[in-house]
């Protein structure tokens, strides 16, 4: 048997806090009455009967959605704990204020003090079992949020590998006319990258370092056909190596570069993807020394950049975002940069 302690902890000081507020309705409809005589008395009943009720639901069968007994027990439970609670934080109140409250004197107080106890307990009960069920629906909703997640990403992932597969198969097609020596090392390196990334793809995350080496495998099959058009510099920090990632996250903003800002590009030129720490959050740069935003195709480049943006909302809402910029030196080019939380693992 686990216990929640905080829950319980809770619990008990919402029950001091409703006894303390029946004990003031008490004394306003009965201002020559002290407070502090009820209030011992609400909080000595109010105790006993939240100790025997949320301990005893533990011994006894509890519905899932609410965690509170059900059955025959459902009902049993909460009674005898309101009726021990009465007779039990009576006995306290009686032994603080030396009175008797089964005396003959105090009969005509008993039923009304009976009544109050009754209706206090019951409002009590029906308060916690709400307050429970709407908790279990609180977490259903969210474990469903979760699992519509995993599978929203999932759906973008699949839509993502053919984009890149198609891509690199376009690619090879016109080397084949063009060269087929390179186009067949160029098919070498596809089966290659394509072995590797379908291992990296069967994980929620992986490494920011195997995110790399994907990258590094793709821009040598792209290698192969641009050749000494395409320069490549890729600049990991080893503090950053180990960070969780999603997998593919960069591929469409490489593929990007290289389709809408070098290859158009009759001197062809480099291309630089970064990884930095900056403050609580990791900064991913792709960048180009392409023909820039203006001249490339926005139309064509949509598609992968929506899916990036799309990945990152799911994972992580606000707290991530994708910019796409002209480039803020003399070389020209294309920036674009993923800002993400460094506090939360993806998918997470």
């Amino acid at each position: 048997m686990t216990i929640d302690w905080i829950a319980k902890l809770r619990h008990l000081l919402q029950t001091v806090a409703f006894c303390l507020t029946v004990s003031a309705l008490q004394v306003a409809f009965n201002p020559e009455r002290s407070y502090g005589i009820p209030v011992t008395y609400s909080l000595a009943i109010g105790s006993i009967t939240w100790l025997l009720i949320d301990f005893g639901r533990h011994f006894v069968p509890s519905s899932r959605e609410t965690g509170w007994p059900q059955g025959a027990a459902g009902l049993m439970l909460p009674l005898v704990g309101i009726v021990t609670g009465y007779v039990g934080g009576t006995l306290v109140g009686d032994a603080v204020w030396g009175f008797s409250s089964w005396s003959e004197q105090a009969r005509p107080r008993l039923v009304g003090s009976v009544l109050v106890t009754l209706l206090a307990g019951v409002i009590a009960n029906f308060y916690f079992y709400s307050v429970n069920r709407g908790r279990y629906f609180e977490r259903r909703m969210s474990e469903a949020q979760a699992r519509a997640t995993e599978a929203r990403l999932k759906l973008l992932e699949s839509q993502l590998e053919p984009h890149m597969l198609f891509n690199t198969l376009a690619n090879l097609r016109v080397l084949i006319g063009m060269d087929p020596p390179r186009a067949q090392a160029m098919l070498d390196r596809l089966i290659a990258f394509l072995r590797s990334t379908l291992d990296a793809s069967r994980t929620a995350t992986l490494p920011l370092a195997s995110e790399f080496d994907r990258l590094a495998d793709y821009l040598a099959l792209m290698a192969v056909r641009m050749g000494p058009r395409l320069q490549v510099a890729l600049d990991l920090p080893d503090e950053l190596r180990q960070l969780p990632m999603p997998p593919l996250l960069l591929q469409p903003l490489v593929e990007n570069s290289i389709k809408h800002g070098l290859e158009p590009k009759v001197a062809g030129g480099r291309i630089e993807v970064t990884a930095r720490r900056d403050g609580t959050r990791l900064r991913l740069s792709v960048r180009d020394t392409g023909v820039g935003l203006g001249a490339a195709s926005v139309e064509g480049t949509r598609f992968g950049l929506q899916q990036v943006r799309d990945r990152l909302a799911a994972l992580h809402g606000d707290a991530a975002s994708l910019t796409l910029q002209a480039a803020p030196d003399a070389d020209g080019g294309t920036l674009a940069e993923v800002m993400l939380p460094l506090a939360t693992e993806p998918g997470a």
